[in-house]
């Protein structure tokens, strides 16, 4: 559903820091390949900067590509743009403030998508049942709460019924609760209707329990692409901590019971890496007590995300992002970059 081979989007500008600008070019984008498959949940994830937002733009056709290729739906980003869009939603960032009540913005979206009156009336209806708004559908939008307004973005990206979602940021700035409600109704709306989705997020716990599978952008290109599972299984496995007074002794036994495991010695006892660490534990205990090593404590650590960031990009996803340069519209030469951390700044 969706594909890209060597996808790139560079621009010129006279201001940057020195490594984001060579002789007055930046390539916010640098020869990206993926592939999605029909009805799968991607997370497209990255640090600030990391060229996420340019790339959904030339997917979603609201910025041509500089080189390379890209497909939605079967059809050409840049030959086909109009069929493109037929064939998508798309999100973005920022909720809709509009003053218009929520029925008559639904309704109006569908009659902007080619439907008749009764087929509009019947669609926001439809949308109205399947995202619980029926309590507020006669509410302006801006008078929602974040969560409301962030059901019926959703909701307005869905009227065309699109074989391909697009959700940029789509629980940023939600409660836990809001945020929580949000993930049933992507749940349900791949369930029921196959839909494939295309999500970027800095809520690494949100690629986790959602995506099928993780895609991780940095400096404009994709360094890796797996499950979430396969993705953590790469840190090297669980990380177990035993605190003890006898760190020589409980050295020893690990590096018996696993040979070659990169093992660690820390003030207060021993640290080290193994695949399944809850099947390993009961052996553990048992030879500890047998090499009479007494334990203050035992802990394990399942890796996270976060931690496959900072593995493969030597940062967290969760620290201060540094400063980007926005990306121009198509055409447009940037002539000035206001500094804005923990934001990827578009036009």
């Amino acid at each position: 559903m969706i594909s890209a081979q060597g996808l790139s989007y560079s621009y010129r500008t006279r201001f940057g820091t020195v490594e984001a600008v060579r002789n007055g070019t930046v390539d916010a984008v640098r020869g990206i390949d993926l592939e999605v498959a029909e009805g799968e949940m991607v997370g497209f994830l990255g640090p600030n900067g990391a060229g996420k937002t340019t790339t959904v733009r030339m997917l979603t056709t609201l910025q041509t590509p500089t080189g390379g290729t890209a497909s939605v739906a079967g059809h050409d980003v840049v030959r086909e743009r109009a069929a493109v869009r037929r064939a998508i939603g798309y999100v973005a960032q920022s909720s809709g403030g509009s003053e218009h009540l929520v029925a008559d913005e639904l309704r109006t979206q569908a009659r902007l998508q080619g439907m008749t009156y009764r087929q509009s009336t019947a669609r926001t209806a439809e949308l109205i049942d399947q995202f619980e708004l029926d309590g507020f559908s006669g509410r302006p939008v801006a008078k929602l709460s974040g969560g409301q307004r962030r059901r019926v973005d959703v909701a307005l990206g869905l009227v065309h019924r699109p074989s391909v979602l697009f959700l940029d940021e789509p629980s940023a700035g939600l409660d836990p609760q809001s945020r929580a409600n949000l993930w049933d109704h992507l749940r349900r709306l791949r369930a029921e209707h196959g839909t494939t989705v295309f999500l970027t997020t800095h809520y690494l716990e949100e690629a986790d329990l959602l995506c099928d599978r993780i895609i991780v952008i940095d400096g404009g290109q994709v360094i890796a692409s797996d499950t979430a599972e396969a993705l953590k299984g790469r840190i090297g496995g669980d990380v177990v901590t035993l605190e003890t007074g006898r760190i020589s002794d409980a050295a020893t036994v690990v590096a018996r019971l696993v040979p070659g495991c990169d093992l660690d010695t820390t003030p207060a006892g021993v640290q080290f890496h193994v695949a399944h660490a809850q099947r390993l534990l009961p052996e553990l205990l048992r030879a500890l007590d047998l090499a009479d090593v007494a334990l203050e404590s035992v802990s394990v650590k399942r890796p996270t995300l976060d931690d496959v960031f900072l593995r493969l990009t030597g940062r967290s996803l969760r620290e201060e992002g540094r400063p980007v340069l926005p990306v121009p519209s198509d055409g447009n030469q940037i002539l000035s970059a206001t500094e804005t951390p923990n934001t990827e700044v578009t036009t």
